[in-house]
Parts: C-alpha cells; sequence; structure tokens
C-alpha cells in the first residue's frame, strides 16, 4: 500500500504549478504533456496499486 501511496502523491505532485501570479496573464505551461499526460497516469497507477492492495488475498500461514 506505501508504494501506491507514493505514486499517488508523485502524481499530483507532477500535476502542480503551473499557473500565473497575475489573473490576467495567461501561462500556457498549464498545458504541458507532464501535466496532461504524465500525472494522471502515474495517479491512476497509483489508485490500481491501491485497489489491487486492498482487494488481493492475504496468503501468509498465520493460522
Amino acid at each position: 500500500m506505501g508504494a501506491g501511496i507514493v505514486l499517488i502523491l508523485l502524481g499530483y505532485l507532477l500535476m502542480s504549478g503551473g499557473g500565473s501570479d497575475d489573473p490576467e496573464v495567461f501561462n500556457p505551461e498549464i498545458f504541458n504533456a507532464r501535466r496532461l499526460t504524465w500525472a494522471p497516469i502515474v495517479l491512476l497507477a497509483g489508485l490500481a496499486l491501491e485497489v489491487y492492495a486492498i482487494l488481493a488475498p492475504n496468503n501468509s500461514d498465520n493460522g
């Protein structure tokens, strides 16, 4: 589950930034490939890993 959390945080980190300090100035940096392609892929991979970690059967011999 820890790896999934790291991937989710990394996805949000990749998505951050790119805004403009002045609301009257448009910054086209918000539409780069990192924010539109890579961040959602990493984020969804982390969410999928979390779902797998929660639903996967436990194969330990504890009983």
